[in-house]
């Protein structure tokens, strides 16, 4: 009781302006992807997903090229929120439309973990990235409930290619060794801080060829 008494008036003073904290610290603040990720990150970029205009607001952070487009159904599957992505510091393999929690973490995760990842194994950066598509109106395999792909809130990763040239394949290089195999391990583990789910190889065989990044209601890093 006295915990959340004490809480509330740290909200009040905070809320009065009378006392001023950096964005980064501050759990009423949007998100910003430019500033370095926190143990609120999760937390803001999930609030996202509820609040269209403050998630545009916040993808404009991002390096990520992107469009908003209307709320609509496809089949039996509602897109809502969603933007149309069509590059960013990097190219892709082809636009997507994801929602716009999904490109705001993407964009984030591209800052702070995919570059500097690329940076400390290749010394140079990521250039182009692979993916195998964000929306499509189905179940999840084997289960009777909707996939977070049937709403635009999941993005498949295949591949990324690096400023030489070389491609680094979930699919050929998660089980190898060397800097590849690394490279794919410190991006799992980055993209597990910016979205709720990320699930590779490790997780099943269905993943063996890709990342699944979403931005839905559980939390599983794998």
């Amino acid at each position: 009781m006295i915990l959340l008494l004490l809480l509330m008036i740290a909200a009040g003073v905070l809320v009065s302006g009378r006392v001023s904290i950096p964005n980064r610290y501050n759990p009423w603040a949007n998100f910003d992807a430019r500033e370095e990720p926190g143990v609120l990150t999760r937390l803001k970029l999930a609030r996202l997903r509820a609040d269209f205009p403050q998630c545009l607001v916040a993808l404009k952070t991002t390096a990520l090229k992107a469009s908003p487009l209307p709320d609509r159904t496809t089949g039996d599957c509602p897109l809502l929120a969603t933007v149309r992505v069509t590059g960013s510091d990097v190219a892709f393999s082809s636009p997507y439309t994801a929602t716009c929690a999904v490109a705001t973490a993407w964009g984030a995760f591209e800052r702070h973990a995919l570059q500097p990842a690329a940076l400390r194994h290749f010394g140079q950066r990521v250039v182009r990235v692979e993916h195998l598509g964000s929306f499509a109106c189905r179940s999840i395999a084997g289960r009777d409930r909707l996939s977070e792909h049937a709403s635009a809130n999941a993005l498949d990763i295949a591949g990324f290619v690096l400023a030489d040239g070389r491609r680094i394949s979930v699919l050929s290089d998660w089980k190898g060794g060397g800097d590849k195999a690394a490279f794919l391990r410190d991006l799992r583990d980055g993209a597990c801080r910016f979205f709720n789910v990320t699930l590779g190889p490790d997780y099943n065989a269905a993943h063996a060829n890709h990342f699944h990044l979403d931005m839905g209601g559980y939390r599983i890093c794998r």
